[in-house]
């Protein structure tokens, strides 16, 4: 198999630049405010998440696969495309970007990250933890559905990170205003670390694990090409 070096600084690197742009939009819309501007809407935090993993995915995808998130690493695991130790050592890897990602923003935005926590996923007004659980699965399943459709399923069109930019683009349009609609433990470690903000923690991990798995198994299983 080789080396794994350069797979996980892939992966350390990706995650690091996923979440500095796509949390980073989020504390941005707090610095406008501070500022006296207006922030940043939905459709704006949705672009900045969905452009940036697009690109990165392109970029990286044939170094690592490009997860950046631990979520797509268990529906890879479960697909039967990376062994135990190296899914292990790609999670450790996303959390170090992550939470280096996390104490960047608040070093860059020292005076006005607290309003958002500098990103980081929470639940609505009126959302329970049971049902963000709920959401984050399903959007999370979407998501790992695209992922191995169309980057590793051999006969997957051949469009580099698009569609997968493009799932988290339209999850965060649907669930952003309810869960944050993080679809990755990541997203929701890194700025939660830097920024000391654990309420409702699990339905961050929870969530998207349920949903990683429910989509690998009936994608292996069900729509997978025999052998």
């Amino acid at each position: 198999m080789g080396s794994s070096r350069p797979a996980l600084v892939a992966e350390a690197i990706g995650t690091f630049l996923f979440f500095f742009v796509g949390a980073g939009s989020i504390v941005l819309g707090d610095y406008m405010v501070a500022a006296g501007g207006s922030g940043i809407g939905l459709l704006e935090v949705a672009l900045a998440h969905g452009l940036a993993l697009a690109v990165l995915v392109s970029a990286l995808g044939a170094i690592s696969g490009a997860h950046f998130n631990p979520a797509v690493t268990l529906g890879i695991w479960i697909m039967g495309r990376i062994p135990t130790p190296r899914a292990v050592a790609y999670v450790a890897a996303q959390l170090i970007g992550a939470a280096a990602a996390g104490f960047a923003l608040k070093a860059a935005f020292a005076d006005v990250w607290q309003p958002s926590s500098i990103g980081t996923p929470a639940l609505g007004a009126g959302v329970s933890e049971m049902s963000g659980i709920a959401i984050e699965a399903v959007l999370t399943a979407l998501l790992v559905l695209v992922v191995i459709g169309t980057a590793v399923d051999s006969r997957a069109p051949k469009i580099g990170g698009l569609a997968i930019g493009l799932a988290v683009t339209a999850d965060i349009l649907l669930g952003g205003p309810l869960t944050g609609a993080a679809m990755n433990p990541a997203r929701w470690f890194g700025p939660a670390v830097a920024a000391g903000a654990f309420d409702s923690w699990w339905v961050w991990w929870i969530g998207p694990a349920i949903g990683a798995a429910a989509a690998a198994l009936v994608y292996r299983f069900t729509l997978a090409e025999s052998s």
